[in-house]
């Protein structure tokens, strides 16, 4: 019983997501948050406007499930499976956060100092939410899907161009981290 009350070890949780992608590859189906947004978009009406949300969203409804998986582990992991332990970041990452101006680094997954009502109702935090927001929207439509998509279930069924969108990912990674977070903060 402790082992299920308690963060579960990459050993654990990296063959389940195998076996899900396994069972995916089995059925045909594909897997991927972005195609989410999409579905969702279709249901509310979008195929008005764009020819893009023009299809048959009742085949992709198996897919929705993902969102509610998503949001349903999202608390279980929260609620039951967190040991509220502060996150082991190196000293180094703490020591870069802490020039930033992040107290409390490691305490919890998501910082005051950017999560905190007042730094998200802010000029600045409104201006990296839309940004943001439109730059994942804008990317995940020009590379064709997710970080998920692309390097879960791209990668495992050997796609090219999933492995150079999350070789894509990985760059805009270091560069966010080490030329444009330094500016924001």
């Amino acid at each position: 019983m402790e082992f299920i009350l308690q963060p579960w070890p990459w050993y654990v949780s990296g063959p389940l997501i195998a076996l899900v992608m396994l069972l995916l590859i089995y059925f045909g189906r594909t897997f991927g948050m972005s195609s989410n947004l999409r579905t969702l978009c279709t249901i509310g009406g979008a195929g008005k406007y764009s020819e893009f949300f023009r299809f048959d969203w009742k085949a992709q409804r198996w897919n929705l499930t993902v969102v509610l998986g998503a949001i349903i582990g999202g608390f279980v992991a929260t609620q039951f499976l967190s040991d509220n332990s502060v996150i082991a970041l190196s000293a180094e990452t703490i020591t870069d956060l802490g020039k930033f101006g992040f107290t409390n680094i490691g305490e919890n997954l998501l910082p005051a100092e950017i999560y905190g009502w007042d730094n998200v109702l802010s000029i600045k935090g409104l201006s990296i939410l839309i940004v943001g927001g439109f730059l994942v929207g804008f990317g995940t439509r020009y590379a064709g899907g997710c970080t998920s998509g692309h390097a879960i279930t791209g990668l495992s069924n050997l796609q090219l161009p999933s492995l150079i969108a999350v070789i894509g990912f990985f760059i805009g990674g270091l560069i966010m981290t080490h030329f444009i977070l330094p500016l924001i903060f």
